[in-house]
């Protein structure tokens, strides 16, 4: 396993078609990296759906949750749920006036091959926004048979995949009683994930395409 360095991150960008959608796909992530710098990036979130709803005020609480001391911005449009495809527009319009807010060092999306129509199009809609940027897929747990085969892993100690679980079993109340969203469903994927990067756990993410330079930059 090689490992790859990303370093001053100063600004990030998470999006998810859902409210819950960034904490179940890279809460560990978050977690470990305000935890590991000193001054933490700046997060810029995106979400499609739950405007003015009680899911936004469980995304803010989560999202503040995972991001402590963070320069935290949220931006929660209000597509119903299960119709994004009929926004097309509107939401590639939303996009581009959520990238003129930002400058991220790294992107965090839905990965392209996801089951799911409306984390499909975000997904395919992003690089169409963010053409120069670093763009990780992360996967959502759910009940389709989707989960991809991912090319970067982001290692997490036993104690912060045990923070995300708690933090998403407390913070998203409205969704519990789904049959997959339990600890031991959170905590079983990011040790198989784990053990694929032989680390305790990890998040795993899908990297369509980067350039490799050697030498000096």
């Amino acid at each position: 396993m090689i490992d790859l360095h990303v370093h001053d991150l100063r600004e990030i960008a998470v999006l998810g078609a859902h409210c819950d959608d960034i904490a179940i796909g890279l809460g560990g992530t978050l977690l470990s990296l305000v935890a590991s710098t000193t001054i933490p990036p700046r997060v810029h979130a995106f979400v499609l759906s739950g405007e003015d709803s009680r899911r936004e005020i469980e995304e803010r609480h989560a999202l503040a949750a995972l991001c402590p001391g963070a320069d935290l911005e949220l931006t929660v449009l209000d597509v119903p749920d299960g119709r994004a495809p009929g926004y097309w527009e509107a939401i590639k319009t939303a996009l581009e006036s959520f990238r003129h807010t930002c400058e991220p060092d790294v992107v965090f999306a839905p990965h392209r091959g996801d089951a799911h129509q409306d984390h499909r199009l975000l997904a395919e809609l992003v690089p169409t926004v963010f053409r120069d940027h670093l763009v990780l897929g992360y996967e959502i747990l759910k009940w389709e048979a989707d989960t991809p085969h991912p090319t970067i892993y982001h290692p997490l100690t036993r104690k912060i995949a045990e923070e995300k679980a708690r933090i998403l079993l407390k913070y998203y109340p409205s969704q519990v009683d789904h049959d997959w969203f339990d600890e031991q469903a959170f905590l079983g994927l990011s040790r198989l994930r784990g053990v694929q990067c032989r680390r305790p756990h990890a998040e795993a993410f899908v990297l369509e395409k980067a350039t490799l330079r050697f030498g000096k930059a």
